[in-house]
């Protein structure tokens, strides 16, 4: 344990936290995107897999704890690299952003010198989604979810509160801005993740670098086909009446 803490105290160690814990965060995301995937398939898949979670409230709490956790390491070791950083101030413990890196792409380079602002972006966009999509029947009961006219909460029909919600074009382009910040702060993470946990050659650093850009490409193209097939009318709300005592 005191071996641990120790290393956890070092710059190296706290980035491997990062990229533990980030690899943790990164895999419930694809399983929630897989999961939200589901609207398309209409509103009686999508429901029922909302009753399935409810169902077992093992696996959806014991989730939110792991998940919890692991954006807390994640969040705390970023808060003290970007801290010690800063009380270094312009001395030779100040880690110096090189201007670019070999091989590296201006995405790539833009995503790395933006990880510090898109961390605080994410983390507002989270509560935001938690509160409309989440807690909004909590929060809101039977009122306008957002102040926004129309749109209430239907706690038996998670479909139609995902579809109203992204019909109104400033939620759904807040949505589709976070993900393209998530993108940049998925793509670096994913790149550095290997150098993080002493897996970096040269051999092999073109494949992680495609590995980064096609796993980016999937979650945040896939997350976006939700608001945007909203906006366009894909999706479009349902008359369909539903009735879960567990979405109660």
């Amino acid at each position: 344990m005191e071996r641990t803490l120790t290393l956890y105290g070092s710059t190296v160690g706290k980035k491997v936290a990062m990229a533990v814990s980030g690899i943790v965060m990164l895999g419930f995301t694809v399983g929630h995107m897989l999961g939200n995937l589901q609207v398309f398939a209409g509103p009686e898949t999508f429901n029922e897999y909302a009753v399935w979670i409810r169902q077992n409230p093992a696996l959806m709490w014991g989730t939110r704890i792991i998940v919890f956790a692991a954006f807390s390491v994640h969040f705390a070791s970023a808060l003290a690299l970007w801290q010690k950083n800063k009380d270094a101030g312009g001395g030779a413990g100040r880690y110096k952003m090189p201007p670019s890196r070999d091989g590296e792409d201006a995405f790539a380079y833009y995503a790395r010198r933006t990880m510090y602002w898109t961390g605080p972006i994410l983390f507002i966009y989270i509560a935001f989604h938690l509160v409309h999509l989440t807690l909004g029947g909590m929060i809101f009961g039977e009122g306008n979810i957002l102040l926004i006219e129309g749109y209430t909460w239907e706690a038996s029909n998670p479909y139609n509160n995902l579809v109203r919600g992204m019909q109104h074009w400033p939620v759904a382009g807040l949505y589709i801005a976070a993900m393209l910040a998530y993108g940049a702060h998925i793509y670096h993470g994913l790149y550095s993740l290997f150098q993080s946990l002493g897996l970096n050659h040269p051999k092999y650093n073109n494949a992680r670098r495609d590995l980064a850009v096609l796993l980016t490409l999937a979650l945040v193209l896939g997350f976006i086909s939700i608001p945007a097939s909203v906006l366009f009318g894909s999706l479009e709300p349902t008359t369909m009446t539903f009735n879960y005592p567990e979405l109660q």
